[in-house]
């Protein structure tokens, strides 16, 4: 019995290490030798309704009682793509605080993996919050010798503009994806050659568990072919790990990982988790998130890749 216990507890022990250690970076380090208006801090309401531009397609109900919606994921999801191949990082950031939800809803064990993914989150919302302090403080830093008459002396529209122009260069470098690529490269944040706690590479992180995730909610979101039976989430979850996240994560994280799949509920929970009675039902909706998270992910996936991102320590 007391070595039963001992084993019990070294697993757990292990399982907590690997949810604090999730995302490569951390992992590596251990184990190798928007709208402007939209909310950063405070979450949308849970939306009854969700006014999706996709035509013809119901809208998703919220889900009383529980702290995921799958509204309101799909609604961050829909907001976040802007011009024809931006994100906004706001709407994305809290399209992960949905995500989140939903992993921490899936137990204690796979609720770990989450705690590194917010990690991320929170690196780039203060990220974000500096470059907004900074901005500011170079604004009244300007204000003022402007009118101490220490700078050249401008049209008052043209002042004007040019304040308008700072105040986007500065306050907003971390607006979207594209911007805040820009503004980290011009500034020197990005290191190629070692890690660093720079948005670009903190993006990546969270680029790869995107995938992972896309491609379990599809898979999970399968019927059944006729004369088959429907596959368990943890399965669905092992196999859609091995073929993404996993392949920059050691083997003794992986072999971690897969372990705490096991502790994945079966399907009659997910159901209850997107507010679905059926698998037919759970197919319509987990497709349309599915959707939405490809188009957020495919916009991102070539903004890193245009600025040779996509393997950053």
């Amino acid at each position: 019995m007391g070595v039963k216990f001992r084993a019990c507890v070294a697993i757990v022990f292990i399982l907590l290490l690997l949810g604090s250690m999730w995302l490569h970076g951390n992992l590596e380090q251990h184990w190798d030798t928007c709208s402007i208006a939209y909310s950063l801090k405070n979450k949308a309401p849970s939306l009854a309704i969700v006014n999706s531009s996709e035509k013809g397609e119901a809208p998703l109900r919220a889900c009383p009682g529980q702290r995921f919606q799958i509204a309101d994921l799909l609604a961050h999801l829909q907001e976040a793509p802007v011009s024809a191949n931006d994100v906004l990082l706001k709407p994305y950031l809290a399209s992960w605080d949905e995500l989140i939800r939903f992993l921490e809803a899936l137990g204690p064990m796979v609720g770990l993996i989450s705690q590194e993914i917010e990690s991320k989150t929170t690196i780039i919302r203060d990220l974000a919050q500096k470059a907004e302090k900074e901005a500011e403080e170079k604004m009244k830093d300007r204000k003022r010798m402007t009118q101490q008459g220490d700078t050249v002396i401008v049209s008052s529209h043209n002042r004007s503009s040019s304040y308008s122009e700072i105040n986007h260069s500065l306050s907003f470098g971390y607006t979207s994806v594209r911007s805040m690529i820009k503004w980290e490269l011009e500034n020197g944040l990005v290191d190629f050659h070692q890690q660093t706690n720079s948005g670009c590479r903190t993006l990546l992180r969270l680029h790869r568990a995107l995938l992972w995730l896309q491609n379990f909610l599809q898979e999970l979101g399968k019927d059944a072919t006729e004369g088959e039976r429907l596959r368990s989430p943890s399965d669905l979850c092992k196999e859609t790990y091995q073929r993404t996240l996993a392949q920059h994560h050691t083997w003794f994280v992986r072999k971690g990982a897969e372990l705490a799949f096991l502790a994945m509920p079966e399907r009659p929970y997910f159901y209850k988790l997107v507010c679905v009675g059926t698998q037919a039902e759970a197919t319509v909706v987990l497709n349309r998130v599915v959707r939405a998270i490809e188009e957020v992910y495919k916009r991102n996936e070539v903004a890193l890749k245009e600025h040779g991102m996509l393997n950053l320590p």
